[in-house]
């Protein structure tokens, strides 16, 4: 049974799809990230946790086995993911898991959750500062948020790389005046904007967690599914995306070692105030 505080899916929301399937199929180093930050996680297991950009619900799964007497929402902008997440994860866990597709920067809650998790999607926000007061809006006093997502110069050689190519005769037409649809905040930034969110017991740091791939078809694959989507969905043409991902697997063949995403994660942990007595 739906419960009668969960909102009804908006059909003006303007989502951002994802390829679900090829997402759930190469998410491991995703996938192996988000159990680190989950095993950071201290539940008693009747708790209401909202998974903040769910994805394909590898990780709101797992989740889900945690809070036994709880429940988990997954909200992610893209329909697809939504989706995926609700075919694979409503037959078993049944009332105890809930996805919806939402903004996390216009979140349809208030004050509902003990605790908001999130890995690998706030980067895909650009405005941090709407973001985190709509993650405080939805929490419970006393709420905790517990996320990770890139930062500092995450990916920074691919980025440079994506740039200058796509300033070539070959691409510029499409890609020259397109801006990074990523934002990468450094740790210092990010503890002051959760605290002007209104956030306490503030947390961030950065870390390193380069990741290498077999080869340079698989290298393309997750430039694919993961990086370069908003990028390649610009141009006109297969030939032309292929070509892209091909041109930067090359440039990274060269690399020690070949094909090595240089990825840094920002971890954030906060807590919305208590109720005063």
């Amino acid at each position: 049974m739906i419960p009668a505080w969960f909102p009804k899916m908006s059909d003006n929301l303007r989502a951002r799809e994802w390829n679900a399937s090829e997402y759930h199929r190469l998410s491991l180093p995703q996938f192996q990230w988000g159990q680190r930050v989950l095993s950071q996680l201290h539940l008693c297991g009747d708790e209401l946790v909202l998974d903040a950009g769910c994805g394909s619900g590898k990780l709101a799964g797992l989740l889900a086995e945690r809070l036994i007497r709880g429940r988990v929402v997954g909200v992610d902008l893209s329909r697809n993911m939504v989706a995926h997440a609700r075919e694979n994860l409503e037959p078993s866990f049944g009332q105890h898991v809930r996805f919806l597709a939402a903004d996390m920067s216009a979140l349809p809650f208030y004050g509902c959750f003990d605790g908001i998790f999130s890995t690998a999607s706030f980067h895909w926000v650009r405005d941090h500062s709407t973001l985190f007061r709509s993650l405080y809006d939805a929490l419970k006093p006393a709420g905790w948020l517990h996320a990770q997502c890139g930062g500092g110069t995450n990916l920074i050689r691919l980025r440079q790389r994506v740039r200058a190519l796509s300033e070539t005769s070959e691409f510029s037409n499409w890609l020259e005046k397109f801006e990074e649809p990523w934002f990468f905040a450094d740790a210092n930034t990010t503890a002051d904007r959760l605290r002007h969110a209104g956030f306490v017991e503030v947390e961030t740091g950065l870390e390193r967690a380069p990741t290498t791939v077999a080869t340079a078809a698989e290298f393309e694959d997750y430039l694919r599914t993961f990086i370069l989507h908003r990028h390649l969905e610009r141009f006109p043409d297969e030939a032309l995306r292929h070509a892209f991902v091909r041109k930067l697997a090359e440039q990274s063949s060269s690399d020690d070692p070949p094909w090595t995403f240089d990825y840094w994660r920002l971890n954030l942990r906060a807590k919305k105030p208590r109720l005063p007595k």
